[in-house]
Order: C-alpha cells, then sequence, then structure tokens
C-alpha cells in the first residue's frame, strides 16, 4: 500500500496578499445655505453618489456642518488623493534620494584635489 501526499497549497494567515484600504471613513464639513459651501452642495448632489457607489469598501464621507468648503472637482481631488493614501505620516525630507547607506565617494566640492587651470 503506498502512501499518497495531500494537495493543498498552504494559507497565508497574516493578510499578506490581501489589499487593506487605509482609508476607513472621511469626514466632510459644509454648510447647508451659506454661498461658501456652493461648491460642496453640488459634490454632495451629484458626484458624492458615484464617488460611494465607485468605492463600496471605505464608508462614504459623514457629512457635518458649518464650513467653508473649494469647489466641486476640489472636493472630489481631495477625497481621491486620501482614499489612495497608504497610511503612512508625511515626513519632510531635505535631499531628493533617501537612502540607507552614505555615499561610497563622499561629497563632491570643487576645492578637494587639484585644481583645473582655466
Amino acid at each position: 500500500m503506498t502512501v499518497k501526499a495531500l494537495r493543498a497549497v498552504a494559507q497565508g494567515h497574516n493578510g499578506l496578499g490581501a489589499f487593506v484600504l487605509q482609508c476607513k471613513k472621511m469626514d466632510v464639513h459644509y454648510c447647508d445655505w451659506a454661498g461658501s459651501s456652493k461648491g460642496m452642495n453640488n459634490f454632495i448632489k451629484s458626484v458624492l453618489p458615484k464617488f460611494a457607489a465607485a468605492n463600496p469598501k471605505s464608508n462614504s464621507p459623514s457629512l457635518h456642518g458649518p464650513a467653508s468648503t473649494p469647489s466641486s472637482s476640489d472636493t472630489t481631488s481631495t477625497l481621491e488623493l486620501l482614499r489612495d493614501a497608504s497610511g503612512e505620516k508625511l515626513k519632510r525630507t531635505n535631499k531628493a534620494v533617501t537612502s540607507t547607506s552614505a555615499s561610497v565617494r563622499g561629497i563632491w566640492s570643487p576645492y578637494h584635489g587639484t585644481g583645473m587651470v582655466v
């Protein structure tokens, strides 16, 4: 009698390979009657239902009371920016390239080494 191996694929249980949306809830502040919230009211009436239907995993924005707001397109771009964010805290960088190790050559300066005669 021969022994056969089980034909099963290992299942990961640590969430690796599954995308977890970082943005769970968005709060939007607006005013019902003021002219400064004209763009937000337009966004709520026309764009918000489409945005909520396109992003079912995140709760639709919870809407709050008085605040001055940008236009409807600015609100849409801000919500998309928040939706697509990684969730990592923003850090200010002073250099264009961030590296874990220092440069092998060191810092270049025109005052090091032999100068060129002009």
